[in-house]
């Protein structure tokens, strides 16, 4: 249905060109070219209505009809707002990725370190790792310095 309307309004409208610039203007007669009644006013004598008249009103109206057909159908069909996001695939969420376990140090007292391995099956890589010194048993943590 809505494709048969759109054609039919697009035929309508090539039709409605057409008719119009076959038309020629209010002032294209003879009265017109030496100053006559119908070339200064907006509401001057009528001639007959042509076959060319009758065609723009009759197509005029189809345009109107066929163009508001189609708004009514636009919107009715388009009920659920369907945005670039619904159509996109749902896909499950990210796999957790356990954090790296802290090595033991290999020399007593040495710096802690952390081997991390890729997941793609990389070579792995030990990294030591910065910590603040602890407290020996019994003594009191050093103070954070104040910010300013």
């Amino acid at each position: 249905m809505y494709i048969l309307l759109t054609i039919i309004h697009v035929v309508v409208c090539i039709f409605l060109i057409i008719v119009v610039l076959l038309q020629s203007g209010k002032a294209a007669d003879l009265a017109g070219a030496f100053g006559g009644m119908g070339s200064q006013t907006a509401f001057g004598p009528r001639g007959s209505a042509t076959l060319l008249s009758k065609a723009t009103t009759v197509s005029a109206v189809v345009f109107m009809i066929t163009s508001l057909s189609l708004s009514i159908l636009a919107t009715r069909t388009s009920g659920a707002a369907k945005t670039v996001l619904d159509g996109a695939k749902q896909t499950a969420p990210a796999k957790p990725v356990p954090a790296p376990v802290p090595a033991v140090p290999a020399a007593p007292g040495g710096a802690p370190s952390v081997t991390l391995t890729p997941e793609n099956g990389g070579a792995s890589k030990t990294m030591p790792l910065n910590l603040p010194p602890q407290p020996a048993k019994g003594q009191k943590a050093p103070a954070a310095p104040a910010k300013k």
